[in-house]
């Protein structure tokens, strides 16, 4: 804040834009927290260059930018998020439109192969959660947040911190708070909700604490503290070992995947999981129709006989 601060009305500026997508959009701490990092990066070039009020900033700058972003040592990923902090901190201070066209258009977007997401075969991921003994208390914890995980397709962090006040055992359906804190309904399969309640009745009260105040968290330690984001994911590559499964295969995130996937190949509408999922913006889900092509392609180059697979006999 303070070296903003030195660089006057620019400064300002930032500060501004960051206050707005903090409070008015609701955007997460670590996205203002990256926006800012960004944006301190490119003032300071407009400094150097004598601009010392957005409305100053020319698209020759811009191109200039994203150029010198290039040779930055920046990777591709971090490129292309300070050009899309660049792009919504003009259009924020109104620049976009005193341009009359994007300062941005034809500005080379940084060029990276988009990285699929890992996730497991349905039978491994039923291998995963039906290695969570379900005989002691931790172990209805851990079978219960790995249906929910999969049969949600939660966050990591969204599990963890799911309070009590979330659930609608009835209605069989979750309040999630989502990243920017959005709410979300999330409906919970028949899997799901059984482990839920198989936890809730003969799990979690052997896990609430005798000597303080109980926790409002739906899943708890042995401590009777709320579960945290570390200890479940030691816990879930612990039962991937048991299951069979590479640890280095498996992380909560990728049973998120599994959930996607598996709806997609199942029929699912692609606005539909992007809804369950909470994503804002659709190009994110698109990612896992990539996937389930991927596996369609497999299963063709496997199975028929045009495809590499074996032969049907005549």
């Amino acid at each position: 804040m303070a070296q903003r601060a030195e660089l006057g009305a620019l400064g300002v500026a930032v500060d501004a834009f960051l206050q707005h997508a903090s409070v008015e959009r609701g955007l997460a701490p670590r996205t203002i927290e990256a926006y800012g990092r960004d944006l301190a990066r490119f003032v300071q070039e407009l400094h150097k260059a004598g601009v010392r009020k957005p409305r100053e900033v020319t698209r020759e700058q811009l191109v200039s930018y994203a150029r010198a972003l290039e040779g930055s040592g920046l990777g591709a990923r971090s490129r292309t998020r300070a050009l899309v902090s660049v792009r919504r901190f003009l259009q924020y201070h109104g620049v976009l439109g005193r341009f009359g066209e994007d300062p941005l258009e034809g500005v080379g977007k940084p060029k990276f192969d988009a990285k699929l997401p890992r996730i497991l075969r349905t039978d491994e991921t039923e291998a995963l959660i039906g290695a969570a003994d379900p005989s002691t208390s931790l172990g209805l914890r851990d079978r219960s947040m790995l249906e929910v995980l999969y049969g949600a397709g939660l966050r990591v962090t969204e599990l963890v911190t799911l309070p009590l006040g979330a659930i609608d055992r009835r209605a069989g359906i979750l309040r999630v708070m989502g990243k920017g804190r959005r709410e979300r309904i999330v409906p919970l399969g028949e899997y799901a909700v059984a482990a839920l309640d198989a936890y809730l009745e003969m799990g979690r009260p052997f896990l609430v604490s005798k000597t303080k105040p109980e926790s409002d968290a739906v899943y708890l330690t042995r401590r009777g503290t709320a579960m945290t984001r570390q200890n479940f994911f030691t816990r879930i590559r612990a039962h991937a070992r048991t299951a069979g499964i590479s640890s280095d295969r498996v992380s909560p995130h990728v049973l998120r995947h599994a959930f996607a996937t598996d709806l997609l190949e199942g029929g699912a509408d692609l606005r539909v999981v992007q809804t369950l999922l909470g994503h804002s913006d659709l190009s994110t889900t698109q990612v896992y129709t990539h996937v389930s092509q991927s596996r369609l392609r497999k299963t063709v180059e496997s199975r028929h006989p045009r495809g590499g697979g074996p032969r049907r006999r005549t």
